[in-house]
């Protein structure tokens, strides 16, 4: 039995996958320990490289680090959401002259690395006379660059679809806006859920690029810290460690989501077993229930 990309193995094939998951696990455990124990050998660990998390000061900024961090990620998301549905109808568009000028600009800020979008709405427009904030040249960065990936996910969603659902909208007389709107596009979202919530995860990570054109956020605020050799003799590492469990935490909130979304979404319809086998209409509550083979489908 076989796959198209894979050939199920056989029994000499599982031990020799085992054998090598077993010296793949002890190399990256081994080079851990060794990690771990360089840093205990240069007291990476010492009290008096821990002693700046205990200063109020420091706590309430990186309490302001993390809360920038989110607030880049909340818009960000919210917009690049948005111009992903926007351009992703565009390029389902029937019309050439909208479908065309929006896949140029799909592909054109996929194409472009989200550093160089970053410094360009950062210090090349003040060349031209427009100056933005830090805060606001990540936040279109990132709609800018996740938006036309969102697009592309959510046009792969919608073309998914079966056919009959815009064939049955279109012979109640909707008009292709209306089919977009109210049937394809909210069927999509559903279907493609998950990969929505993992582009966001990618988002949230790419606020820390933030840090290369001064933008006060998670990763900025550790380096300034971890840097402080007058104080508390440079604890980059620490500060480091602090620094990534919180991006840590921050995407397995977000990956939860996914999870927890996705099993809602696929969970099967509630069925209410009857002593008959009688076919009809049941009001439960608010919801308008269809008896048919002896249950009630909800």
């Amino acid at each position: 039995m076989s796959m198209v990309l894979f050939d199920v193995p056989g029994p000499k094939a599982r031990i020799r996958h085992k054998i090598m998951a077993v010296i793949g696990i002890a190399a990256v455990a081994a080079a851990l320990v060794y990690v771990v124990m360089r840093f205990v050998v240069t007291d990476q660990f010492t009290s008096r490289r821990l002693d700046w998390i205990n200063y109020k000061q420091i706590q309430l900024s990186l309490v302001e680090a993390i809360a920038n961090t989110l607030s880049a990620f909340a818009v960000g998301a919210v917009l690049a959401l948005v111009f992903g549905a926007i351009f992703a109808a565009a390029r389902l568009s029937d019309h050439a002259w909208v479908r065309a000028p929006a896949a140029v600009i799909v592909e054109v800020f996929r194409a472009i690395p989200l550093v160089i979008m970053m410094f360009f709405f950062y210090y090349g427009l003040p060349v031209a006379g427009v100056k933005l904030s830090a805060f606001t040249a990540v936040v279109i960065s990132l709609m800018l660059y996740n938006g036309s990936v969102l697009a592309e996910i959510f046009r792969a969603g919608i073309n998914s679809l079966p056919k009959g659902q815009s064939e049955a909208a279109y012979a109640l007389g909707m008009r292709k806006t209306q089919v977009m709107t109210f049937v394809l596009l909210p069927q999509a979202l559903r279907a493609m859920l998950p990969t929505i919530i993992s582009q966001l995860v990618v988002l949230l990570k790419d606020t820390a690029l933030g840090f290369l054109i001064t933008f006060e956020e998670l990763l900025r605020w550790g380096t300034r810290i971890g840097g402080d050799a007058v104080n508390f003799g440079r604890p980059m590492i620490s500060v480091m460690i602090v620094v990534a469990l919180v991006y840590i935490g921050l995407c397995l909130l977000l990956t939860w989501l996914a999870t927890y979304l996705e099993k809602r979404n696929r969970r099967n319809k509630k069925v209410i077993k009857l002593d008959n086998d009688d076919a009809g209409q049941v009001q439960l509550g608010n919801a308008s229930t269809s008896v048919v083979g002896g249950g009630i489908t909800v």
